[in-house]
């Protein structure tokens, strides 16, 4: 048997690999900010539907628990995991709310919500972008071409070019992969040994990586709110709370 379909799997993923490394600087770049979040005090929040649940999770677990050395836990997770609140919101008000509810009871402004979509159109990953912007989350989305909703209602948006949900889900684990390494090499880089324990959050750690990622007049670097990778429906940061 020559097992076509599988040669076939293969090859998308292959001729979707080049774009995607051309956008891995995105990835560097959440990462980074995620550290600087995180050391500060700060929550990752994360939600997908389906294989795209499991995707956000693998990225909590990663920093709840460690991606490669040892390190000190940190705060991120995955909405859809209680299963008791899932349920009950969905019954109670909708399966739309699932999400946002959950935003709106854990998120705090200045943490970090990142969305996982294949289709970039599922309502409840909508209207949980809609809220975390309101509450003043940093709202990220992970999904497949552009435009796309979820992309343009996000912060930043990484959007994978490939034509099928599967290899969209493979590349995914891939950016999952890369923010974990952006991570821990943005600990190291400034003085969080592996090793530390927990209580070194909220020091000179998160003010030093603050400080990296501005520049000397306050403001944030080019290329700092959307790097090479990130689609948007018009190029423009969506309208928010604080935008005129």
């Amino acid at each position: 048997m020559t097992y076509a379909p599988v040669v076939t799997h293969c090859e998308e993923l292959l001729d979707a690999l080049g774009p995607f490394r051309r956008s891995a600087p995105l990835a560097g770049h959440w990462g980074e900010r995620l550290a600087a979040v995180l050391c500060g005090g700060g929550r990752l929040l994360a939600a997908g539907n389906g294989g795209s649940a499991a995707q956000a999770q693998h990225l909590t677990a990663e920093l709840v628990g460690r991606y490669r050395t040892d390190r000190p836990p940190f705060s991120a997770i995955a909405l859809h995991a209680d299963t008791s609140s899932t349920t009950a919101i969905a019954n109670d008000y909708g399966v739309d709310e699932l999400f946002a509810r959950q935003v709106r009871a854990h998120g705090r402004p200045g943490d970090v919500l990142i969305l996982l979509s294949t289709s970039g159109a599922s309502a409840n990953l909508l209207s949980a972008a809609a809220a975390g912007r309101a509450a003043g989350l940093h709202v990220w989305a992970l999904t497949g071409p552009a435009p796309n909703p979820l992309a343009a209602a996000a912060d930043e948006a990484f959007c994978v070019a490939a034509p099928s949900a599967a290899t969209v889900q493979e590349l995914h684990l891939v950016a999952v992969h890369m923010v974990c390494e952006a991570f821990d090499e943005a600990l190291e880089a400034d003085g969080l040994p592996h090793t530390a324990p927990a209580t070194t959050r909220g020091t000179g750690v998160a003010r030093s990586l603050s400080s990296r990622l501005r520049t000397t007049d306050g403001s944030a670097p080019p290329g700092a709110g959307l790097r090479d990778g990130a689609r948007r429906l018009d190029g423009k940061r969506p309208p928010g709370p604080n935008t005129p």
